[in-house]
């Protein structure tokens, strides 16, 4: 299977290139250098050349708290680009497969979000991203799969564990926020889970998180306790870490549509320490 993977320098992406090429298939990694999702004449010409069997499209502005001032340009890569990529799929005869987010969600239930869930973004970022799922439902309809993700962390780019070591190894201290509730999602298990839904081609939108869930402050403390880091850990509330962007307190997702069930957080720790330990050897 030729398989098409827009946004391929970044984190995801990375790590969808990673996974078709174990599976066997052909991937086309094109990097934001190489196309820019906005640039619509652009994306139909780079989708016509490359004639995939599928889509995977993982670029996106990811900048949460910017997107808050700059919630157009959000929107044109997030909405606006992503449709044009499932556009060009569908012309192409392509399946599309589209990144999404728990973001989406407003965060007020205390059990897991399921796809039939109402969606009631916080953000100016949710909102982008919901933009995306309509464009994509709207330009691909009988053609695309959606598939909200959440707290994504990968070897090959910017990360919350990434975050967490460095500040271990520059403070004594770290305050981390204890009440938002979540599923870390370690990019080499969903980098892997998209390939397999491209072939899959299952329609409308699925919920592909890791298994298990936890706080940010869980997730910090096993991930300095797992780098070795001498560190004392602090749990706080939201309201004593305030951010530009509000965020949904409550994003555990689950599927209720057969979605391919993902390893858990920690076994995607344990995997991100592993690959982060080969960059540095």
């Amino acid at each position: 299977m030729r398989i098409l993977i827009t946004g391929a320098g970044g984190m995801l992406g990375q790590d969808v290139r990673k996974a078709a090429v174990t599976a066997g298939h052909e991937p086309i990694a094109l990097a934001r250098a190489q196309l820019d999702i906005t640039d619509a004449d652009a994306v139909t010409r780079a989708v016509a050349r490359a004639r995939p069997d599928a889509v995977i499209n993982c670029a996106a502005w990811t900048k949460v708290d910017a997107a808050e001032e700059h919630e157009p340009q959000a929107t044109t890569v997030n909405g606006r680009g992503a449709g044009s990529v499932a556009s060009a799929a569908s012309r192409a005869g392509a399946w599309t497969v589209h990144v999404s987010s728990d973001y989406v969600f407003e965060g007020a239930k205390r059990e897991p979000y399921m796809e039939s869930d109402p969606t009631g973004p916080l953000s100016a970022y949710g909102r982008s991203k919901l933009a995306g799922e309509d464009a994509v439902a709207y330009s691909a309809p009988e053609t695309h799969t959606i598939v909200r993700s959440s707290w994504l962390f990968g070897a090959g780019g910017p990360c919350f564990p990434k975050t967490m070591l460095r500040l271990a190894d520059e403070r004594d201290e770290l305050n981390v926020v204890d009440d938002q509730i979540g599923c870390p999602t370690f990019t080499g298990h969903l980098g892997a889970a998209l390939v397999d839904l491209a072939g899959a081609r299952t329609p409308g939108v699925l919920h592909v998180a890791a298994a298990e869930q936890c706080s940010w402050f869980e997730f910090a403390v096993a991930t300095v306790r797992a780098g070795g880091r001498d560190c004392e850990m602090h749990p706080i509330d939201t309201s004593q870490y305030p951010l530009p962007a509000p965020r949904p307190a409550f994003s555990v997702m689950r599927s209720e549509r057969g979605a391919p069930a993902l390893p858990t957080w920690r076994e995607g720790l344990r995997e991100f320490m592993s690959e982060i330990a080969l960059v540095r050897t």
